[in-house]
């Protein structure tokens, strides 16, 4: 996560959100509560804040095994940091699995964070990609879920509900959103950010990578273009993906292979 910048409760420091492995990546899964650091410039030195910050929830529980890709915003006086788990995941369903996001909320950045009642307060997006928009939050709802490729808003921060449908939507996106910081009453909104293709490359010389991407969500900008949600994909995008281990039998039937 990049550096957050606030004086709320009159500290004037910049704080460093991110997930922290409990150990290391790909032994048992994603293991990683949100924990924090500050410091007084962007450049360091950075001051360990505290661990597990966002706790895994009680076994069983929506966020029992992960607390991801921790999102602070200001709203309300408060942080405001939306989080993402995946669930339904543990200990070996690592294909078939939902995705919600959390709330978390302090009156310091450095905490204690109590979780919002109403969790997970999205059942949808991979990615947490929120922002402050005219009085409440909005969000980009990525890759997952029943309302996946959809942007949802919230005048409370909570209750989301889709606002409108979107495609060609970035993965992992970073918006770029100046007043997420500010506690503004009239969010702005954004016109471009960051993205995290982790699907780079060849086969066998993959590799990831970080791009730009623009858009219109700003009330400050009008693109038509950007509003138009037909993307056409040349033939070949589609034809590129395959069949995969399935045969296709002449009568339209799928047959195994030693039928």
């Amino acid at each position: 996560m990049l550096p957050v910048k606030t004086e709320l409760n009159g500290k004037n420091k910049y704080y460093l959100y991110y997930q922290a492995f409990d150990e290391p990546s790909g032994l048992r899964g994603d293991l990683c509560p949100v924990s924090i650091s500050y410091a007084d410039s962007p450049n360091g030195p950075w001051t360990h804040g505290g661990d597990k910050v966002i706790p895994f929830g009680k076994e069983g529980e929506w966020d029992h095994k992960a607390t991801h890709d921790p999102q602070p915003l200001v709203h309300d006086g408060k942080i405001y940091v939306y989080y993402k788990a995946a669930y339904n995941k543990w200990p070996d369903n690592r294909s078939n699995y939902a995705v919600g996001h959390g709330l978390a909320i302090a009156e310091d950045p450095l905490g204690p964070y109590k979780k919002h009642s109403l969790n997970p307060v999205m059942q949808s997006g991979h990615e947490t990609t929120y922002w402050p928009y005219k009085g409440g939050v909005a969000t980009l709802a990525i890759k997952d879920g029943n309302e996946r490729e959809t942007i949802q808003y919230a005048e409370d921060g909570v209750n989301f509900k889709m606002a409108s449908s979107v495609s060609l939507t970035p993965t992992a996106a970073a918006p770029f959103a100046p007043d997420a910081f500010t506690d503004t009453k009239d969010g702005r909104g954004f016109t471009w950010g960051l993205s995290h293709f982790v699907n780079a490359g060849s086969p066998g010389k993959g590799y990831t990578i970080i791009g730009r991407f623009d858009c219109d969500l700003s009330l400050d900008y009008d693109e038509p273009a950007f509003k138009n949600t037909g993307v056409w994909h040349k033939p070949e995008v589609y034809f590129a993906q395959g069949m995969g281990s399935i045969n296709q039998h002449p009568e339209g039937r799928n047959i195994k292979k030693d039928e």
